[in-house]
């Protein structure tokens, strides 16, 4: 490792202005990208514009990228330094459907970006090793679940990332994730002619009416932090055949796995009674990858809301709970990492809808970019400069078993 890190090692002032600088002489270059991106939303697993944005201006700045990552067709990893410390940066890029980029995922990457360009003349010095890794798939499907399982996170030692909100700034800390379970239950029945002989038939629709009718009975039940949601996506096709498919569509989320674990037997109990009840079978599978609850590191946590502070951004908000999930929730499982949240500060848009969808796009937006890229290398530069944190990480790492990083949520 170099003196820098050991002995001489600098405070992180110094440093830190000249990653700060290196942000901002790229401005233009990060909002380009940001705007690159929200202006060609694709969906999760089909990012190929938005992964190949991403690798360029990390290929043209020196990085080893690698594109078609880990087996993922939309994933990338972009690598600088030879230091003994790695850090995992995520960028998600994917949109929502209908909607574009309502949950700002342009600015998720864009930042990222920005963090690893900034860091990548200070690597070497700083004893690090930049790892961005650009995820697809977090709104549907878990693409950091994908990589977790082809071993993308094995040589990290931490994983962090920046999302951006709409409203004011709020501590690393104050942002709770789910777990959340999708999967698709498919009740078969027997066909008969609806007016003629339905004595002789078995209606599969009747099954799932009467399991949304069991799931609606049972929400008076369900602890805080517990909620679901279901839909019939297929549920007959004519007016004159009862129906001998239909199919459910079903997520559930918890705060606590295990929570979540209980409720998911009580909730495929209202899918069995209804079976049993009309006479159909059931069955069911997972749609997607389980997210897991996000883990929030304290001391990484710690110094993202000190290096709010000091780039001149203020905690307004107050901690505030989340009923949506992430799958940066799997990785924060197995290693430790922070995701904090980033204001387009004066912008109002709730996630999801298409004001978010402008704000993600805005002067606000852009300044985000450029903010949560300096905060994000910032506190690289604290977890890498300061030796009791750094020890920390290093221990954390030597404890895992190989392969750790490699197992991930199950129901």
């Amino acid at each position: 490792m170099k003196d820098a890190v050991t002995s001489d090692r600098l405070t992180a002032q110094a440093p830190k202005e000249r990653a700060a600088s290196e942000v901002e002489s790229r401005r233009d270059r990060l909002v380009e990208l940001s705007h690159a991106i929200h202006a060609d939303p694709e969906l999760s697993w089909d990012e190929h514009h938005a992964a190949s944005h991403v690798a360029d201006v990390l290929a043209e700045a020196g990085f080893a990228v690698t594109r078609a990552a880990y087996g993922v067709p939309t994933a990338i990893e972009a690598t600088m330094g030879d230091g003994d410390l790695t850090v995992a940066l995520c960028a998600e890029y994917d949109a929502l459907p209908g909607i574009g980029h309502a949950c700002g995922h342009n600015v998720i990457a864009a930042a990222g970006v920005g963090a690893a360009l900034a860091l990548a003349p200070l690597a070497d010095a700083s004893g690090l090793r930049i790892k961005l890794l650009g995820t697809p798939a977090e709104e549907h499907g878990g693409g950091k679940v994908a990589l977790l399982k082809a071993g993308a996170f094995e040589d990290a030692d931490f994983s962090m990332m920046v999302h951006g909100m709409t409203g004011t700034d709020a501590s690393a800390t104050s942002f709770r994730s789910t777990a959340v379970d999708r999967f698709e239950v498919t009740f078969g029945g027997r066909t008969a002619h609806a007016a003629g002989a339905p004595q002789l038939g078995i209606n599969a629709a009747s099954g799932a009416t009467l399991a949304l009718t069991a799931l609606g009975l049972l929400r008076q039940h369900l602890p805080a932090g517990v909620n679901m949601n279901a839909f019939v996506s297929e549920g007959g096709q004519a007016t004159n055949i009862i129906p001998d498919r239909a199919v459910v569509q079903m997520e559930l989320r918890a705060l606590e796995v295990d929570v979540w674990r209980a409720m998911k037997k009580r909730v495929l109990a209202c899918f069995e009674g209804a079976a049993i009840a009309t006479g159909c079978t059931w069955t069911w599978r997972p749609t997607e990858a389980p997210y897991a609850p996000l883990l929030h590191d304290a001391g990484l946590a710690e110094r993202w809301d000190a290096n709010l502070t000091a780039r001149g951004r203020t905690i307004t908000q107050p901690a505030f709970g989340s009923g949506g999930s992430t799958d940066m929730g799997n990785v924060s499982q197995v290693l430790p990492a922070i995701h904090p949240m980033i204001a387009f500060l004066g912008e109002e848009g709730v996630p999801h809808n298409p004001e978010f969808t402008a704000a993600a796009a805005s002067p606000a937006a852009d300044d985000a970019v450029v903010d949560g890229a300096v905060i994000l290398a910032w506190t690289v530069l604290d977890a890498a400069l300061d030796p009791e944190l750094r020890a920390r990480l290093k221990a954390s790492t030597a404890q895992r078993s190989p392969g750790a990083t490699q197992v991930t949520l199950e129901a």
